[in-house]
């Protein structure tokens, strides 16, 4: 059980659990969010919260502990980090190691998200005494899954109703309160295979995706930057992935891409709009999509001003994350954390024990000012 005597030893052996995303290759053995979820649900239960494990997948818990309250009926509040990363490999640095050196902790999770996660639970822990009085009744939720599906999230939007949801993520202690989505196409162009020394007998496969990627660069790329949202500029696609054919000397009947594209709050049309501009290039190119929505929150909510006092400024982000699953349920939530972003997701990951600390004393700040009424 971690038994930590600061916010750097108790981000350490966070790090030091592996909680790798199983989702493609995780470049480690140490996948899923079990273990972080167990170590999690005791050190909360220390704290006097009541916590428990909730599973969501076999294996792949969420851990949901509930603070003490002085009275029923308080709205909820709810501090939600999630408890997986991504894959470790071609990391440069032990991913597991939680090393301090140069007043930096480094590892995988150091920045996304075992570091805003450390700094929101010292913060509780540093604040028990007042937190029973407070105006809401406090909850944390360890989320699994968040990298890839947020099925965390969803299941606990589902299972739980809460009136403020703080997912944490690095942002360097800005409030994000609004963000793009990601929607994910998988396109499929299909042909003739024949002897490529007879090329007019067959159909390329690969020469129906070319005028596709090239309708995405110079004709649905410019009509979506004519597209603008106020905090968030214009939705973005970029093709990630291409794979097809089998053989040099084969007409390929198979391509297929992956394509990404960040989405705006508001814009319902955006499939519709693209799928039509490919298929006017590609009649016949099957079409699939993995949404991720975008978040609005007003930043004129009272907590979002609370936070502005504490010192943080309302922003936008072009990445997604758990908060906007909680924004569909008609939740206030936002996302924020110290850190920065720069470093999440990098072969080297970690976070200044400044900024760390930073995040401590934020939150603690936050929390008191959550006065009984």
């Amino acid at each position: 059980m971690i038994s930590p005597t600061s916010v750097v030893e108790l981000l350490q052996a966070l790090v030091r659990i592996p909680s790798v995303n199983p989702a493609g290759d995780p470049g480690t053995d140490g996948i899923g969010e079990q273990r972080i979820a167990e170590e999690l649900c005791s050190f909360l239960t220390t704290l006097g919260a009541e916590a428990g494990l909730r599973e969501v997948q076999p294996g792949r818990p969420n851990v949901v502990a509930r603070f003490p309250s002085d009275r029923p009926n308080k709205p909820r509040l709810l501090f939600a980090p999630h408890t997986d990363t991504v894959s470790v490999a071609g990391m440069t640095i032990d991913p597991f190691g939680g090393e301090l050196r140069d007043d930096r902790i480094w590892g995988r999770g150091s920045s996304d998200t075992k570091g805003p996660m450390a700094s929101m639970l010292w913060a509780l822990r540093e604040s028990l005494d007042l937190i029973p009085t407070l105006s809401h009744e406090i909850w944390f939720a360890g989320l699994m899954s968040e990298e890839t599906g947020q099925y965390g999230a969803k299941a606990l939007a589902a299972e739980e109703p809460f009136d403020f949801v703080i997912a944490g993520e690095p942002t360097g202690l800005d409030v994000v309160h609004t963000h793009k989505g990601a929607l994910w196409l998988s396109l499929t162009a299909r042909g003739k295979a024949v002897h490529a020394s007879a090329p007019e007998r067959g159909e390329n496969a690969i020469y129906k995706m070319a005028d596709v990627l090239r309708c995405i660069r110079d004709e649905v790329a410019p009509a979506l930057g004519k597209v603008r949202h106020p905090v968030l500029g214009s939705p973005t696609i970029s093709a990630g992935v291409v794979r097809g054919g089998s053989k040099t000397n084969i007409v390929p009947d198979f391509c297929e891409a992956h394509v990404d594209i960040r989405t705006i709050p508001g814009d319902e049309t955006i499939l519709e709009r693209v799928s039509a501009q490919l298929r006017a290039v590609c009649s016949d190119l099957e079409i699939s999509s993995v949404c991720s929505q975008p978040m609005w929150t007003d930043p004129a909510h009272p907590l979002i001003s609370l936070l502005g006092q504490c010192g943080a400024k309302s922003i936008g982000a072009p990445w997604f994350c758990d908060a906007a699953i909680f924004a569909q349920k008609g939740v206030a939530a936002i996302a924020m954390g110290p850190g920065s972003i720069a470093q999440a997701h990098t072969e080297d990951e970690w976070i200044a024990v400044s900024e760390l600390q930073r995040g401590v004393d934020f939150f603690r700040r936050f929390l008191s000012g959550l006065k009984s009424g």
